[in-house]
């Protein structure tokens, strides 16, 4: 069905059922795709159905084409933009997608670097971060102050890392001091890494929460694999829909 639409005579009608079933669509969603601005307006028979054209289907066919990378609110605009006449607007969104998709792009290569540079960490013997008995009586925990120096940073550093959700050790019960496990210690090399490549705080907080999520680095290496594939058929499908939207704007012409 969706090639004979493609072929018709462009003066033909469509009913709405004929542009639904072409797309596996409701003809609810048509008409609401119509209310939108994600087609252009329809006809009206002297009965006051609606009238489509195959340049409907075309229209609906960028749109859904666009939907993949760029997603609905973002596709929806650029079809309305396209419809009110403003198409410099529309290649604005588009290019606002694609400048996201290197974003998130570099935000990957950063992480997958701060990974690679991260290595075992020195300080840490067969026991853990602070010898068999770290000082809250735990394998593998250690203070503000010997944790600073491993970093090479000023405690008020991670102060500030702690306020800005990067670190969130615990407080000892008897003393009141930060306490960092190995879980901490770990998250603020990371965050380090991640200072040291110029991203800033607010960026770093949500990746460490992905690595506490993942459940540690060694799960989060396998999540970046398909980050990185998430971003590879985000960008394949933009690719799709600018053709699709291409030959929208070409028929349009």
């Amino acid at each position: 069905m969706r090639q004979n639409l493609q072929t018709r005579d462009a003066g033909e009608r469509l009913r709405p059922i004929d542009l639904a079933r072409a797309h596996g669509l409701s003809t609810q969603a048509v008409r609401n795709y119509e209310e939108a601005g994600i087609l252009p307006p329809a006809a009206r028979t002297p009965s006051g159905y609606r009238a489509y054209t195959p340049r409907h289907a075309s229209a609906l066919r960028a749109f859904l084409a666009l939907l993949p990378g760029h997603g609905h609110p973002t596709a929806t605009a650029i079809m309305r933009a396209v419809h009110e006449g403003d198409p410099d607007e529309a290649f604005r969104l588009v290019d606002e997608s694609h400048a996201l998709l290197l974003e998130d792009r570099r935000t990957l290569r950063a992480v997958e670097s701060a990974l690679r540079d991260l290595g075992p960490d020195p300080a840490e013997g067969p026991f853990g971060a602070s010898g068999p008995s770290g000082p809250s009586g735990s394998s593998g925990d250690t203070f503000i102050g010997p944790l600073a120096g491993r970093l090479g940073i000023r405690p008020a550093t991670l102060r500030a890392w702690e306020r800005a959700g990067l670190v969130r050790p615990r407080r000892d019960p008897r003393t009141g001091y930060r306490v960092y496990g190995a879980a901490d210690v770990r998250d603020a090399r990371l965050a380090h890494q991640l200072r040291r490549g110029g991203y800033p705080l607010e960026r770093i907080a949500p990746l460490l929460d992905q690595v506490r999520a993942a459940g540690g680095l060694e799960p989060l290496e396998g999540a970046l694999g398909d980050w990185r594939a998430r971003l590879s058929a985000r960008a394949r499908a933009m690719l799709a829909g600018a053709a699709q939207l291409d030959a929208y704007l070409r028929e349009r012409d």
